[in-house]
C-alpha cells in the first residue's frame, strides 16, 4: 500500500433497530471505530422517530403531535416532553459511554427542509408554505444544534463533533412534490437561492471554533442537488448509490476533486451483498471518474440508509459488511 493512501471510513446512517441505547452505542463505536455516532432508536415512539426527535433540537419552539402530525403551537405537548427528557438522557448515557473517547463523531438531526416538509404551523398546513414559518424553523434548528454540539464538546472534549442533517424530503421540496395537507395538491417548490442560504447559515452558525463541527447531509431520494449543497458550505454527502444518475456522479467528481467528502450508502439496506461487491459498487463509479486515489480520505463506505426496520442480527451484519469493503476499497486505491 502506497503511502499517501488514506483509508476509507465505514459507518452507520444512524437509525437502528430495538430501543437499548447502550447496547446500540456499544455496536456503533466497536462496529464504526472511525466515525461511530449516536444511535436514533425510532422503535421507542413516535418521540423518537426523525420528525419528533428533532423536535427536540429547536430553541424557542413549542410543538405537540396531533393527529395529522408534528404542530408549531404555543406551549410543548407531552410527546415534545418525552422527545426533549429522552435527548437528555441519551447525551447523559454517551457522555457515560464515550468517556477517553478521542475523534470523530457523528449526531444527526432532521434537516430544516425535511422538517419544514413534515411539519405544520399552528393554524395547518405545513411549514413549507410559508417563508416566514420555514425562516424561523430553520433558525430554531441552527441554534439548538449550535447549543448541543457546544454542550458536547464541553462534556466530551476530546470528541470531534460532525453533524449530519437527514433530508429525505429535499429533492420533493425543490422539485414543488411536497403534498398539502388535504393531499390533493402539492405545495409549491422553493426558491434554489433560499435553499441554499439556509444551509450556509447553518454551516456559519457551526464555525467558531467554540462549536464548529463539520455539516454533512443524508438522503435516500434521488435529486439531491449536489452542486448546491456543496456550494452552501456543507463539507460531505451520504448518498444511496442506487439513486445517483450519470450527471450527479459527474457533480460528485467535480465537488470531491474540491474536498466534498461522500458517504457512499453501497449496502441496500435490504439486501445481503458481500463485501467484495459492495467495495466493487464504489470502485466501479470512482475509477470511471478518474479520481486521484488520495480521495480515499474523503470516503465512508456506509448502508444505503438507516437500519431500523432491520433485525438485530441483520443490522449487525450491515456494518461489518461496509467495515470490510472500507478496507478492500482502500486496499484497491492503493493498487
Amino acid at each position: 500500500m502506497t503511502d499517501d493512501v488514506a483509508a476509507v471510513r465505514s459507518s452507520g446512517i444512524g437509525s437502528w433497530p430495538g430501543t437499548d441505547l447502550q447496547e446500540a452505542l456499544g455496536i456503533a463505536f466497536a462496529e464504526c471505530p472511525e466515525l461511530p455516532y449516536l444511535p436514533e432508536l425510532p422503535a421507542r415512539g413516535s418521540h423518537a422517530q426523525l420528525i419528533g426527535r428533532s423536535t427536540a433540537f429547536l430553541a424557542g419552539l413549542a410543538v405537540d403531535l396531533q393527529p395529522a402530525g408534528w404542530r408549531l403551537t404555543d406551549a410543548s405537548g407531552r410527546e415534545h416532553r418525552l422527545a426533549r427528557a429522552t435527548i437528555r438522557s441519551d447525551l447523559d448515557l454517551l457522555e457515560e459511554v464515550a468517556q477517553g473517547y478521542a475523534g470523530l463523531f457523528k449526531f444527526s438531526f432532521a434537516g430544516p427542509w425535511t422538517l419544514a416538509a413534515m411539519m405544520e404551523r399552528p393554524r395547518g398546513d405545513r411549514v413549507i408554505a410559508d417563508s416566514g414559518a420555514r425562516r424561523d424553523l430553520g433558525q430554531s434548528l441552527a441554534e439548538g444544534i449550535s447549543q448541543t454540539i457546544i454542550e458536547m464538546r464541553r462534556r466530551l472534549p476530546e470528541l470531534r463533533p460532525v453533524v449530519q442533517l437527514d433530508e429525505p424530503s429535499l429533492p420533493a421540496v425543490l422539485a414543488g412534490s411536497v403534498p398539502t395537507a388535504s393531499g390533493f395538491s402539492r405545495h409549491r417548490s422553493v426558491d434554489e437561492m433560499e435553499i441554499g442560504e439556509t444551509y450556509a447559515q447553518l454551516v456559519q452558525l457551526l464555525s467558531p471554533p467554540e462549536s464548529g463541527a463539520p455539516v454533512t447531509v443524508h438522503s435516500c431520494a434521488a435529486g439531491v442537488p449536489i452542486a448546491l449543497l456543496h456550494d452552501a458550505g456543507i463539507r460531505g454527502l451520504s448518498l444511496d448509490l442506487e439513486q445517483l444518475t450519470s450527471p450527479d456522479w459527474d457533480a460528485l467528481g467535480v465537488a470531491m476533486e474540491n474536498g466534498l467528502c461522500v458517504g457512499a450508502g453501497a449496502l441496500p439496506t435490504d439486501s445481503t451483498l458481500s463485501a467484495d461487491q459492495v467495495s466493487d459498487r464504489v470502485l466501479r463509479p470512482l475509477r470511471a471518474l478518474g479520481l486521484d486515489p488520495t480521495v480515499a480520505a474523503q470516503l465512508v463506505v456506509t448502508p444505503a440508509c438507516g437500519l431500523a426496520g432491520a433485525q438485530p442480527r441483520e443490522a449487525l451484519r450491515a456494518l461489518r459488511t461496509v467495515r470490510t469493503a472500507a478496507g478492500l476499497v482502500t486496499e484497491m486505491l492503493a493498487d
